[in-house]
């Protein structure tokens, strides 16, 4: 076609990955494995306060600590919701507190990655590598290599949402899904496209399974015009994607706006009700298979335990995690709590960390999806000290 520009292979795929952007799979799903167990990985960006999360109520000198962060008791007008006696959910996680009732969330304090540093960027990057450095690719990534395929351009893991995360990034390809644009090109083009480049070995195959998943997604998601990118609407997507036979297994979403310097009061309402929302819409679109599914919920540090001058708090150490589905044996506290005083604070203004979010991980890795010791080993070099969490999963 001498009257177009020579874009070559590189552009075309370039171009051809924009279009699916603007469909509904920005990469491709295929069979997926077979096999109950599903795992989902949420990451909070911006480091959560898990003290005002999860408040320690019954804390000797709680208040005091506190000050204006700290919300009424169990009871009491806009309280807390009741964890058993000393802790309490913040009132924004109704939905959460239903599902720690029928005994699906697990609450890990103190919970907090090896490295000590309060900037986000450096504690980001080790958090979803798994290392105490920045790697090329992430722990999750690293994981799907020792789960098994089922059939040819197979995608066993997912991203949902617009950016591919450092946690998915590595050598196994996984599939992303997003929301529809407004703007989406014409059906004949991509029938057009699909003759023009059936023969090539590379394009051809690549095409094939982006349509197909492009037509999975439509058939499980519905007319999508209809969809919304929120954190809800992605998350009832990725129930949805998980809870199909041949959908993937694995996947991984996000939520920022957890960095709350100042009127942390009112500025952690938003997230907290995203987090909540998206929580109770992934159960409630994996129907059955949410009780064979994991979710674990994790941000890159906590915050301090004082609230600063603002009436926020500013970079910490430990925060909280949270573990639900209805493979989680929850309903309670986990984790060692260290106590808030002074001579337990790390650097006498942070939660001291007792959890290791890779101990975390790994008992999910190693008991969910029956991964084996040199899998584990991989997804978290360099980490032989530390110990598989037990006993996280519901018998």
């Amino acid at each position: 076609m001498p009257h177009l520009p020579k874009i070559g292979r590189r552009g075309l795929l370039l171009g051809l990955t924009s279009l699916a952007v603007a469909g509904n799979a920005r990469l491709a799903f295929g069979a997926g494995p077979e096999g109950d167990a599903r795992l989902v990985v949420i990451l909070l960006r911006g480091a959560m306060d898990g003290l005002a999360v999860v408040q320690a109520y019954g804390e000797p000198g709680w208040r005091d600590l506190r000050g204006p962060l700290a919300l009424p008791e169990p009871g009491g007008e806009n309280g807390l919701l009741d964890l058993g006696g000393k802790f309490g959910l913040h009132p924004r996680l109704a939905s959460m507190h239903r599902i720690y009732r029928e005994n699906g969330l697990l609450i890990v304090h103190a919970a907090a990655g090896p490295y000590r540093s309060r900037s986000h960027f450096d504690a980001q990057d080790m958090l979803e590598s798994g290392a105490e450095q920045r790697l090329s690719s992430g722990w999750l990534n690293r994981a799907l290599a020792a789960m098994p395929e089922t059939a040819a351009h197979a995608r066993t893991g997912l991203v949902v949402g617009l950016d591919l995360p450092l946690l998915m990034r590595g050598n196994v390809p996984v599939a992303m899904y997003a929301a529809a644009r407004s703007a989406r090109p014409d059906p004949d083009l991509y029938a057009r496209l699909m003759e023009l480049n059936h023969e090539d070995p590379v394009i051809g195959p690549a095409m094939t399974e982006g349509m197909r998943a492009r037509g999975m997604s439509t058939e499980l998601l519905g007319n999508p015009k209809q969809q919304r990118s929120g954190f809800t609407d992605l998350a009832e997507a990725a129930g949805r994607l998980l809870a199909a036979p041949n959908g993937p297994r694995v996947a991984a979403l996000e939520i920022g706006g957890w960095d709350t310097h100042d009127a942390q009061m009112g500025r952690l309402n938003a997230p907290l009700m995203q987090l909540d929302s998206g929580i109770a819409a992934l159960q409630a679109t994996l129907g059955p298979a949410w009780k064979h599914t994991a979710v674990l919920v994790m941000t890159e540090f906590g915050r301090t335990v004082r609230a600063n001058g603002s009436a926020g708090t500013d970079h910490g150490t430990a925060g909280v995690a949270f573990l639900a589905g209805g493979a989680i044996a929850g309903g309670r506290i986990g984790g060692d709590w260290p106590g808030l005083s002074p001579n337990n604070l790390f650097e006498n203004r942070d939660l001291q960390p007792t959890t290791d979010l890779r101990a975390l991980a790994k008992g999910l890795l190693a008991d969910h999806l029956k991964l084996p010791p040199r899998a584990i080993a991989a997804a978290f070099p360099d980490s032989e000290g530390v110990e598989a969490t037990s006993r996280l999963l519901a018998s």
